[in-house]
């Protein structure tokens, strides 16, 4: 009886979040990702109790995780950041990286755990930053490619590491074997761009109103296939689940827009409305809160993790801002980039399944990237909102008519 209540509880969860988010809008713009969180955590075992982690909301979650790492490849227009945009946001992760793993290595446990702590403290919830950057209608402006390219590389950047240094092979092997992957991925994009899709853009018009669905078919299979693919090399699935999203994108480009458009709106329904919320309540729910606050060391230690993130990620990031981007823009491109959450739950389980973090760190390293999607996206959303009320007072004559009057308002 406690299963069935913890698998009707968590799709109630799911479905209550998006409501609260618009009750409390009216005072303050919050995440849905953070409401998700916060329920999972009052409904497990270290709030209410009522829902424990489940082995089928377990892999449930991962799919979702899956999904949300291909939405991003999907989302991420490789020819609008390409040249300054991209390499600037490379060089500014490279040194996120690097600063990070001198952090780790002030941990004084080894290089993995240095490893361990880098990956987690440079990386960049793109998944869980593109969705607000998409409901504010930011993606296409120059704002919008900088904090993409800076997410891109926070995630593929994060993802690389992991692979070479964390999969239980030396270095070497590791190189080889990730290259090898890196290879068919590249040699699938490279035909991808050049054949002809027409069959394949019919095929999927046909079946947009059928029961047939044969594009989100069609999708989980690249996604199922390069998962399996990348777990088959004992290579991160997030790694696999990001590369079928870029390839999913290129082989629907040249499709009509309304089909790319209806297509997208399926794959936010599967993804959004089912998959990825069970796998930010599952987060709530599974983060070890008792282990946290056994040791006052590590409870004060989280706050001090969430600046790191902040001055590790954030400032480097500086380097992708687009030119003649305001002060305001700089402070919020370094909170977007600063915003980490399911790459940091991905890599503390590495450590913890290999024995290199403690549950306390693993706890403290998640609670600062809760925090940092808690805090971070809102602090950004509340500066623009500012923003967007200065430059309307700016556009108000001494009179007190609006210049710009072709809306019609």
């Amino acid at each position: 009886m406690d299963e069935i209540v913890e698998l009707v509880l968590v799709p109630a969860l799911a479905v209550a979040a998006p409501l609260l988010v618009r009750l409390i809008d009216r005072w303050l713009a919050v995440p849905i990702v953070v409401l998700e969180i916060l329920l999972g955590i009052a409904v497990g075992p270290n709030g209410l109790g009522w829902v424990h982690p489940h082995p089928f909301l377990a892999g449930l979650a991962d799919f979702g995780l899956a999904m949300l790492f291909f939405v991003a490849g999907t989302e991420i227009d490789f020819r609008a950041i390409a040249g300054r945009p991209l390499r600037r946001g490379a060089l500014a992760w490279a040194i996120s990286f690097v600063l990070a793993l001198g952090a780790g290595l002030l941990h004084l446990a080894g290089w993995q755990t240095a490893i361990v702590i880098g990956v987690a403290l440079s990386s960049t919830a793109l998944g869980a930053v593109l969705p607000i950057l998409r409901d504010a209608r930011l993606l296409g402006t120059p704002f919008g490619t900088a904090v993409s390219a800076v997410g891109a590389v926070g995630e593929f950047g994060p993802l690389i590491a992991i692979s070479l240094f964390l999969g239980g092979r030396d270095l070497g092997t590791s190189s080889v074997v990730l290259f090898v992957f890196v290879a068919l991925a590249v040699v699938l994009v490279w035909v991808s761009a050049r054949v002809e899709h027409g069959p394949l853009h019919r095929l999927v018009s046909l079946t947009l109103d059928t029961t047939g669905q044969f594009a989100v078919r069609l999708i989980l299979l690249i996604v199922a296939v390069l998962v399996a693919l990348s777990i088959a090399l004992d290579l991160d699935m997030l790694l696999g689940a990001f590369c079928a999203g870029v390839l999913w994108r290129i082989m629907i480009a040249r499709a009509p827009a309304h089909d790319r458009e209806l297509v997208a709106s399926k794959v936010d329904a599967v993804a959004f409305g089912f998959l990825v919320p069970i796998f930010f309540i599952e987060t709530g729910v599974g983060f070890d809160l008792r282990a946290l606050v056994a040791e006052p060391w590590l409870f004060a230690l989280v706050p001090v993790l969430l600046v790191a993130l902040f001055l590790i990620r954030g400032l480097p990031a500086q380097l992708a801002a687009p030119r003649g981007a305001s002060r305001g823009d700089r402070v919020r491109l370094a909170l977007y980039a600063a915003t980490g959450l399911p790459l940091i739950v991905a890599v503390t389980a590495i450590g913890q399944d290999e024995g290199l973090l403690s549950a306390g760190l693993a706890a403290a390293l998640v609670a600062a990237g809760m925090l940092s999607v808690l805090l971070f996206p809102v602090l950004a959303s509340i500066g623009r909102r500012r923003g967007a009320e200065l430059a309307y007072e700016a556009s108000v004559d001494p009179g007190g008519d609006a210049r710009m009057r072709e809306s019609g308002t």
